[in-house]
């Protein structure tokens, strides 16, 4: 089984609900398992116009399932959530993102793994570092050098 990351968002849509009922999707996927959850942290929106803010985690899961296949079954979960993919970093009712798939690399045209702006995100970082503050990443990267070096948007526990 595969140890995997999933970062979730939500900023429509009563977005905590969302994530909670994202969770639970989760939990039903076939051939894994939904080991546990961060807290949820609201931040700024980053992306086009005015957005409301977002809702964020991070889950952990094991799973049987190839990186592809849990891609399928994750944009399937948003899907059902109303998830609407016209514009780039608009506002979601429901994001699911492959974060890391065990200390895998992947670079194919749908997945990239690390995700490739995770670095980036307080919003990721910080609910990572929450489940495994000594994370290393594929890249010999560890979580604590990420999170010095990341931007510090708004970002509060909720």
């Amino acid at each position: 089984m595969a140890r995997v990351f999933i970062g979730l968002g939500s900023n429509l849509a009563e977005p905590q609900k969302q994530l909670r009922s994202a969770l639970e999707a989760m939990g039903k996927i076939p051939d894994s398992c939904l080991l546990r959850c961060s807290s949820f942290y609201r931040s700024a929106p980053i992306g086009p116009g005015e957005q409301p803010d977002y809702v964020n985690a991070v889950a952990e899961l094991e799973t049987a399932l190839s990186p592809i296949d849990l891609l399928d079954r994750l944009q399937s979960i948003e899907a059902t959530h109303g998830r609407e993919r016209s514009v780039r970093w608009g506002a979601r009712t429901l994001d699911l993102d492959i974060l890391l798939f065990d200390e895998r690399q992947i670079e194919e045209v749908r997945l990239q793994v690390p995700h490739p702006r995770m670095a980036e995100r307080n919003f990721v970082l910080l609910p990572l570092a929450e489940l495994e503050p000594q994370l290393l990443l594929p890249s010999g990267e560890s979580l604590h050098q990420l999170l010095q070096n990341c931007p510090h948007n708004r970002l509060d526990k909720i």
